[in-house]
């Protein structure tokens, strides 16, 4: 492993060009065609290209918007300074170990940064001056908050969050924040209202790839996400100090805004409907009947010829991120609780979560599928983990599904789990459950190994093996080549 190739999200996007398939797309249309075309290229391309849009229809050339930014394995291995010719697995491992390695650094304060080349305040504050997509043909308007990363304080330990929430444009200065209960931004956003304060926040729309996995990488209450990046890339991350809100502003950001969230009680907004990642319109006022915080924005800085990062949910079909970084995060948080021989994670989606294990007792499957459901990374949003045996590749779901139609006796090998924590995006939450606020569903647990009692008995696998599979792909390459 290596440390980063890049600074910022335009030095990577010149270094994926070296190693992977790109294509410019001109003159598509804000109104639906970027979402259009992001959705179709990552559902019917495999390891689809990065998609970069310029001369987008009402706006000047220079102004761009990127999406499919970690669509393929080997971008994804890129941003993290991985090789990047090894399996989903291998990079998966790979990637766990620089995690499990990750010293905290501080920010570096600089006096300032590309991110403030143009500055915009009081009436020339105008966040549709940048190409802000709608993505979908029934959005409630146009989201610039989809590969952002918004940063807030908390008032009472001095402890800065960064996260990632939708960000909707309402107005010129105005924008829409959907926040999950529970979420930490709307935790320290709450101790402000509380207290009948404004909280402030800075956002940014052009992060490079690390800042935003970071961003929506979910770490305990009082690990800072930028202290957390800083030892990701390997030197500490720079920032600028916010000259109206005092937060830290990454200092080579594309786009960022400076603003404040008030009270709902003193303004709030209709949120979306916005099409969500399980592929349907769910949360923002549309899910809750609830008016949503919005962000006064008070000033906007941006780099000459900006790259909104677009990275727009897509129904699970369309595959927009290469490797799940999540795999790597929960692998991890199941060996620091102890479990033993984990052979491979995978989340495919938040709703498909595989874990491959060497069973070495009755009862080990059973644990490690309860255990998952009490750490971090798998306990919101899900619906279901597989378990499998170490031959199965997790990544593959030709082979988990394989393993589930074989392996599983529907009778015995299928747990369900009641009251698990869920959100109001999720789309079988019943109007009454979103009424009461009760954001909890069900899970269930499939066991699709060999029975423990007698899996030395097991019928034995025909299909070849990986080594020898691996050889021969090798050695006839020419068969395996496009016609």
């Amino acid at each position: 492993m290596s440390e980063v190739c890049y600074n910022d999200l335009r030095e990577y996007i010149e270094a994926c060009k070296k190693v992977d398939a790109w294509r410019d797309i001109y003159d598509a249309d804000w109104k639906e065609e970027i979402g259009a075309l992001s959705e179709a290229t990552a559902e019917l391309i495999p390891n689809p290209p990065l998609l970069i849009f310029d001369r987008i229809k009402d706006y000047p050339a220079g102004f761009r918007a990127v999406s499919l930014l970690l669509a393929t394995p080997k971008r994804v291995a890129l941003s993290l300074g991985l090789p990047l010719e090894k399996s989903k697995l291998e990079l998966v491992r790979l990637a766990v170990s620089r995690i499990k390695a990750v010293k905290s650094m501080a920010p570096v304060e600089l006096t300032g940064g590309p991110v403030m080349e143009n500055v915009m305040t009081g009436d020339d504050v105008d966040i549709l001056r940048f190409p802000v997509p709608l993505y979908h043909q029934a959005d409630g308007g146009r989201y610039i908050g989809t590969g952002d990363s918004v940063i807030n304080r908390d008032p009472e330990t001095g402890y800065v969050n960064m996260g990632t929430y939708r960000i909707q444009v309402h107005d010129r200065n105005l924008l829409g924040l959907w926040m999950s209960p529970g979420q930490q931004g709307r935790q320290i956003c709450q101790r402000y209202w509380d207290q009948g304060k404004s909280c402030p926040v800075v956002a940014t729309f052009g992060a490079d790839p690390l800042q935003f996995m970071a961003s929506h990488t979910k770490l305990p209450w009082g690990k800072s996400e930028l202290e957390f990046l800083g030892g990701l890339r390997g030197r500490p991350f720079e920032v600028i100090k916010g000259p109206l809100t005092g937060l830290p502003i990454p200092a080579n950001a594309e786009i960022a805004i400076e603003g404040e969230v008030p009270p709902p009680g003193v303004e709030a907004r209709a949120e979306g409907p916005f099409g969500e990642w399980p592929g349907y319109y769910s949360g923002g006022t549309a899910g809750t009947g609830e008016l949503q915080p919005v962000i006064r924005i008070k000033a906007i800085y941006h780099r000459h010829d900006p790259i909104i990062l677009s990275d727009p949910p897509l129904w699970p079909g369309a595959v927009k991120h290469g490797l799940s970084m999540g795999s790597g995060i929960l692998w991890n948080q199941l060996e620091n609780i102890g479990i033993q021989d984990i052979a491979g994670v995978y989340n495919h989606n938040r709703y498909f979560i595989v874990i491959a294990i060497r069973q070495r007792y009755a009862g080990h499957a059973k644990q490690v599928g309860m255990a998952a459901l009490g750490c971090a990374e798998a306990s919101r949003h899900g619906r279901y983990i597989v378990i499998v045996d170490e031959d199965i590749d997790p990544t593959n779901i030709k082979e988990v599904l394989w393993a589930m139609k074989t392996r599983v006796d529907p009778a015995t090998d299928i747990q369900f789990v009641e009251g698990c924590l869920s959100t109001p995006i999720d789309p079988v939450m019943s109007p009454q459950k979103r009424e009461a606020r009760d954001h909890t569903t069900s899970r269930a647990i499939f066991y699709a190994l060999r029975p423990f009692p007698w899996k030395d008995k097991f019928p034995k696998v025909s299909r070849t093996e990986h080594k020898l599979r691996r050889e021969v792909v090798e050695k006839y390459q020419s068969v395996f080549k496009p016609l």
